[in-house]
């Protein structure tokens, strides 16, 4: 039988400390809540009611319940009130100097069969455990903020943690209605060490003014699906603990250089720009604390309708957009499928060309189902169907797309192809048209070269699934003129598209940034850290994401992943960013994914 706990203590009473404190009030579980003073144990009441008001404002916590729950807390100064709890979390700043010195007096404090618990992020706890003389009742609960919203809670055992520690704790995980992953002591667990790569990546990119932040964060959250950008993550989460986290994983996660913090958030934390907490980090506030983001002076000023061109060269800065009526489309994969009816629906005149002896029935046939779909979901009406559908041509021959305005490009995701593809579209379109590569990792500039208008081309990159992701990456080359960059503008925003402007680098912004974190979550299964389940709940539960990194590596493909994470390695040449191996023996081994049936997953039977 696990252990049945009544009285719980809870060690610091910040943000994180005063939700650990709700989640188990909630639960009917008596808590003794701590604090340095009286001063900070007014700050943690405070918290805690703030939480619990906006839960009875919104209707997730009735006001008796809310009243009750403040009942079976019990505020205190001092580590001396802890004496007969059953359990103690500890929820201070990641200092290790600080950590140690608590737990040592916990030590001293509290009965001899108390289990103690760290909240930490990052630091080991086999090195807080040290401190005391019952090492193996020491376990990490590492709790997610919110901690009463977020589902996971990551229990941490070090080689000595007594098994029935562990079992205890994980049964009182489930009675407080959380998830738990179990793992052994590493810098950064699962979630950060795969989440706060990914960070320091995206500021990385900010730093060097390759997109700007809010091009960042739009991409990501529409073209990665994910709940926040990670700008303005790092401004939740905050700079000074996010600098500690990725210092901690340096120093004790093999010392791979995309853990060791940018320049810029040393700096930011050194001006004491902090995020949300301060009032300043990458984003400006209303006032410290507050969400609400205010402009500042890197905030761009609102989109003024451009003139149509009279032409522009590349460099000229005030080129407005080139008109475009019809649309090329060479392609029959999915991407061209969807491109097809993107554009057709936006009332674009198209004209689909496969390359082929003859027009392909089945790109066809799949437009027109994707249509029929539409119309049976009530999102067109059957007249709108007809309409796209008659803005359609369907095509064998290249020659075709002599008059057309824009040619969209989705073959096969193979330089050499798309190279001879664009010679031949050099030879046949009229001068002037934009001849755009949906590539998502091929350098646009060596398609460009192979044409004799390099100005005129660029990469219009639509996150899969096509028809549904609301972003387009507009990519620009050395040569890419202002008025290209204009006009696709114009286009993607016609399409009802958000877009963002960034240069010609492998991956881009958003699959630079996605695939490495994908590519992080093999290593990490490689090394029999963690299961496929695992790190699937952990990304979920622990950080928001819509989906776990195994079933969206499973749904993109495991051979068009290595591709890309293949690329973004080839031009950065860091270590950290080769393919894991087990990711290219799955695919040499043809275990692909969704489509051939299997991947990290078996999807035979599904």
């Amino acid at each position: 039988m696990a252990r049945e706990f009544t009285r719980v203590g809870v060690v610091g009473l910040g943000t994180m400390g005063a939700g650990i404190v709700e989640v188990f009030a909630r639960n009917g579980v008596d808590v003794v809540a701590v604090e340095i003073s009286e001063a900070a144990l007014a700050r943690g009441r405070a918290t805690l009611t703030r939480s619990t008001d906006r839960a009875v404002a919104k209707g997730k916590l009735a006001e008796d319940d809310r009243d009750a729950l403040h009942s079976r807390v019990d505020f205190q100064v001092g580590l001396d009130a802890l004496h007969a709890v059953d359990l103690v979390i500890e929820a201070v700043p990641e200092r290790l100097d600080l950590k140690r010195r608590i737990f040592a007096e916990l030590d001293r404090v509290c009965r001899p069969d108390t289990i103690l618990a760290t909240n930490t992020s990052s630091l080991s706890v086999t090195d807080i455990s040290v401190a005391t003389q019952r090492p193996q009742q020491v376990v990490g609960l590492h709790f997610f903020n919110p901690a009463p919203v977020m589902k996971l809670v990551e229990v941490v055992r070090t080689v000595v943690t007594a098994a029935d520690v562990v079992d205890d704790v994980e049964a009182l995980c489930a009675r407080l209605g959380k998830v738990d992953v179990t793992i052994d002591d590493r810098a950064g667990f699962i979630a950060n060490a795969l989440l706060f790569g990914y960070l320091n990546h995206a500021v990385s990119m900010f730093e060097t003014r390759y997109a700007t932040r809010e091009d960042i964060d739009v991409a990501m959250k529409l073209g990665g699906g994910l709940p926040m950008g990670p700008l303005a993550l790092l401004d939740l989460i905050g700079l000074d603990t996010s600098y500690e986290i990725l210092n901690t994983m340096y120093r004790h996660g093999g010392r791979d250089r995309r853990h060791a913090p940018t320049p810029l958030i040393r700096q930011m934390v050194t001006a004491g720009l902090l995020g949300r907490k301060s009032g300043r980090g990458f984003y400006t506030y209303e006032k410290p604390g507050s969400p609400k983001v205010v402009p500042d002076e890197q905030t761009p000023a609102a989109t003024q309708p451009a003139p149509e061109s009279t032409g522009g060269s590349a460099g000229s800065e005030l080129a407005g957009p080139a008109a475009v009526t019809t649309v090329g489309l060479v392609g029959v994969g999915a991407i061209a499928t969807g491109l097809v009816e993107v554009f057709a629906r936006a009332g674009y005149e198209v004209l689909s060309v496969d390359g082929g002896t003859e027009p392909s029935a089945g790109i066809s046939e799949a437009v027109r189902a994707s249509l029929d779909e539409g119309v049976a979901r009530g999102d067109l009406s059957a007249a709108d169907r007809d309409a796209t559908l008659a803005r359609i041509t369907w095509s064998a021959t290249l020659k075709q797309l002599a008059d057309v305005d824009l040619v969209v490009e989705a073959v096969a995701e193979e330089v050499g192809g798309k190279q001879a593809l664009f010679a031949r579209l050099d030879e046949i379109c009229k001068p002037g048209v934009l001849l755009a590569t949906t590539t998502s990792s091929l350098p646009v500039i060596e398609v460009a070269m192979t044409t004799q208008r390099p100005a005129d081309v660029l990469g219009l990159h639509f996150p899969d699934p096509t028809a549904r992701r609301p972003l387009v990456e507009v990519v620009r080359t050395v040569h890419t003129s202002a008025e290209a960059t204009a006009t696709a503008q114009a286009v993607c925003a016609a399409l009802g598209r958000t877009t963002v402007v960034c240069g010609d680098r492998a991956g881009f912004v958003v699959n630079a940034l996605l695939f490495p974190y994908l590519n992080d979550a093999v290593r990490m299964l490689e090394a029999g850290y963690a299961s496929v389940d695992d790190i699937d709940h952990a990304m979920k539960l622990g950080c928001g994401y819509p989906v776990g990194p195994f079933a969206l590596l499973d749904a993109v493909g495991l051979d068009v992943s290595l591709a890309i994470q293949r690329s973004v390695y080839r031009e950065q040449r860091e270590p950290g960013l080769a393919p894991a191996p087990l990711l290219e023996h799955l695919v040499t081994a043809g275990h692909l994914g969704r489509r051939t049936g299997r991947g990290f997953r078996d999807h035979t039977g599904r």
